[in-house]
């Protein structure tokens, strides 16, 4: 029995060391893991032209809603709307019968402090004549009447101050016109009765000879250029007409709604075909004007943590955070701690970490 169980520890031990001996001979001979081979490309400086479309409104170059500044009447009215008018041009006329008699009395007050003053200042003036014989005049006399002389004038001074007054009230009663323009709303009749506390105007005179086109531009275009700082532009009127029109001013902040910085262009609208208020389909041509990083778009990987794309360096990869610029067609212009002549992946990913060891394949 014993014997038997000697053999079979020997025959277990002896199997035991063949296979070990087995599974270290296919250790040797397993062949190392060979490295993948990616798709990428050698990153390079690029200059651009994109054409991007924007909504754009027009908007006229001057626009006065005319209010009175005082209360009356409508007398006359001379303009309707479609009318040409020009600067300083009478447009309507009121009626106040209040301040045209305040004005006639202020007018007369005037007339009889001047009087009152002339006829004080004549006195002071004898009485300093007849004052050069000593003797015939007491001082006390003269400063009595020079006192008198001196408060007849501040009455005059100020009923004139009251007579400009009310003289610029009357004139009040003249409405004029601003500026050249066209008239494109009227709000009151002969007769209405108007006043400061109306909430519409009584005419709205707007300058349409040069028209402002605003265009509100993403965050991400504000800081490239315009190709010849200009603008082309269709309107549904004449859709098959494409207007110019020269980049003029930028308001210089963003709106925080929605991001855009609005930029305003001139068009001189010599024969008034467009007027304020129609909607541009607008065309901007944007480049920069130093050559920048464009990638395939694909290269760029946005995680919940960052923005990167995977850089090739001695053979390993790494993440580069970026941060993205304009976008024309399949690529994308980037900006972060990269160089001319870097290798970086086509088709980037976050399955992809750093420190993996990649053959690049260059397409």
């Amino acid at each position: 029995m014993k014997n038997i169980k000697g053999i079979l520890i020997f025959t277990i031990a002896t199997f035991a060391l063949a296979m070990g001996c087995k599974n270290k001979e296919n250790r040797l001979q397993m062949p190392t893991a060979i490295t993948d081979s990616v798709a990428a490309f050698i990153l390079k400086k690029e200059t651009f032209n994109k054409e991007v479309s924007f909504p754009g409104e027009f908007l006229p170059l001057e626009k006065a809603e005319i209010y009175t500044k005082v209360p009356g009447y409508i007398k006359t009215l001379k303009v309707d709307i479609g009318d040409w008018v020009q600067e300083g041009q009478v447009l309507a006329v009121l009626e106040a019968p209040e301040i045209i008699a305040n004005y006639a009395q202020n007018h007369s007050d005037v007339q009889t402090a001047r009087s009152k003053y002339m006829g004080s200042l004549d006195a002071y003036n004898r009485t300093l004549n007849a004052a050069k014989v000593e003797g015939t005049i007491a001082a006390g006399e003269i400063e009595r009447i020079k006192s008198q002389m001196l408060a007849d004038s501040a009455t005059l001074e100020a009923a004139k101050y009251r007579l400009n007054a009310y003289a610029q009230l009357k004139n009040y009663l003249i409405i004029r016109a601003p500026f050249n323009g066209i008239v494109t709303q009227r709000n009151v009749d002969p007769g209405t009765l108007v006043g400061t506390g109306n909430t519409n105007p009584i005419l709205i005179v707007e300058n349409n000879s040069i028209l402002r086109l605003r265009l509100p531009v993403p965050e991400a275009y504000v800081s490239a250029n315009v190709e010849g700082a200009s603008v082309k532009f269709t309107v549904d009127a004449y859709p098959d007409v494409l207007f110019k029109a020269k980049l003029s001013r930028k308001s210089g902040a963003l709106n925080l709604t929605n991001r855009t910085e609005i930029w305003e262009f001139l068009y001189v609208n010599k024969e008034n075909q467009l007027k304020p208020g129609m909607f541009a389909n607008a065309i901007l041509t944007f480049y920069r004007s130093t050559p920048s990083f464009m990638v395939p778009s694909t290269a760029i990987v946005t995680n919940q943590e960052k923005r990167f794309v995977i850089q090739l360096k001695d053979g390993k990869t790494e993440w580069v955070e970026v941060r993205n610029g304009i976008s024309v067609e399949n690529k994308t212009e980037i900006f972060g701690n990269l160089s001319e002549g870097d290798t970086l992946l086509v088709n980037g990913t976050d399955q992809i970490n750093t420190g993996i060891n990649l053959n690049p394949k260059f397409q």
